[in-house]
């Protein structure tokens, strides 16, 4: 049954904007079904009335109702007019890059969203331009944002633009505010942990060697806290930033943040007959789905972006504060 038009509902349009005006209209609707200020069922203003109260054009009214049946957001009846057929919510979902792990991640956040929330994802690939044009255009156009951010001054002032109770960050606390929701990972002391867990199977090699690509946009923090962990446990070590110098030694463990650089290892040990694990040692950062089953099995130092993901689909569905970090943990496996 139809419910009547809701007289608390009603359209504001910025004349002076940069948005269209029929985007404007469609995003009014889906923010207000978000917020629930509309539900399945309500009326909405009729063509005519919105022409009138907005000085518009019946061509723009249209434009966006139209859109909005498509998405099934909102139908029609003869005679009746137009009315909330759905209580669909979008989010827009930004990452940094797609790789095996993010996929996880992916994968964990929309399976445990209600079946009426739809997820944009996109990604900024590092590029400050990418990331600002991405979220400036989804601004007022989704119920929630979840933003995996990075390392860029102009990063926190581009995401201003979005209500704090709208926005969680993920993974990399960086340029975040005490205020932000947010779901993080510790790149420092809870790497340092995983390594001191491993001290023992370390201490099997002369030196260890931690490959961070000059490429990589893996947080630095890192690299401070093995230097660190070395200091400590007076492990000799090499930080090797150029990967084209990457050359497997006997008797060296290597740890790095880079799959390209795993799959290189394994080439220069069978090209050198070198055992991983009693030879050479190899551990890995980030777990992904293949990594147990990669030659005997990839040790690795991961987060768990699957857990990341399940906390991220929370936020969307409950209306309150998150932060978070979620722990760090070494996988054990035959490569180390």
């Amino acid at each position: 049954m139809l419910k009547e038009e809701q007289e608390k509902f009603v359209f504001v349009i910025n004349h002076d904007s940069d948005v269209p005006k029929y985007q404007q209209l469609v995003n009014g609707i889906n923010n207000a079904i978000a917020e629930n200020i509309l539900q399945k069922g309500d009326l909405l203003p009729s063509v005519n009335a919105i022409c009138k109260e907005n000085q518009l054009s019946r061509d723009t009214v249209f434009k966006a109702y139209s859109i909005l049946k498509d998405q099934n957001v909102i139908d029609s009846v003869p005679n009746k007019g137009y009315y909330v057929s759905g209580e669909t919510r979008k989010v827009l979902l930004v990452l940094d890059t797609f790789k095996a792990y993010k996929e996880v991640l992916y994968h964990s956040f929309v399976n445990n969203l209600p079946d009426n929330v739809i997820t944009d994802v996109q990604f900024h690939h590092y590029n400050i331009d990418v990331f600002k044009t991405i979220i400036n255009n989804s601004v007022g156009k989704y119920y929630k944002y979840v933003v995996m951010n990075f390392d860029h001054k102009e990063v926190a002032p581009t995401l201003s633009a979005i209500s704090n109770d709208k926005l969680l960050l993920i993974d990399w606390n960086i340029h975040s505010k005490k205020e932000n929701n947010y779901v993080f990972q510790d790149f420092g002391k809870a790497f340092y942990s995983s390594l001191k867990e491993a001290v023992d199977l370390f201490k099997k090699y002369k030196s260890i060697h931690f490959i961070y690509p000059d490429y990589t946009n893996h947080p630095k923090e890192t690299v401070q806290f093995f230097k660190k962990f070395c200091t400590d446990f007076n492990f000799k070590n090499e930080i090797i930033t150029d990967a084209k110098k990457f050359n497997i030694e006997k008797g060296i463990a290597y740890i790095s943040i880079s799959d390209r650089i795993l799959g290189h290892f394994l080439e220069q040990c069978k090209e050198k007959d070198l055992e991983p694990g009693e030879d050479v040692g190899f551990l890995s950062y980030n777990e992904t789905p293949m990594k147990k089953f990669i030659y005997k099995g990839i040790s690795v130092v991961s987060t768990d972006f699957k857990e990341i993901g399940t906390k991220a689909a929370a936020f969307i569905t409950h209306d309150e504060v998150m932060q978070s970090y979620v722990p760090t943990n070494l996988i054990l496996r035959e490569s180390l």
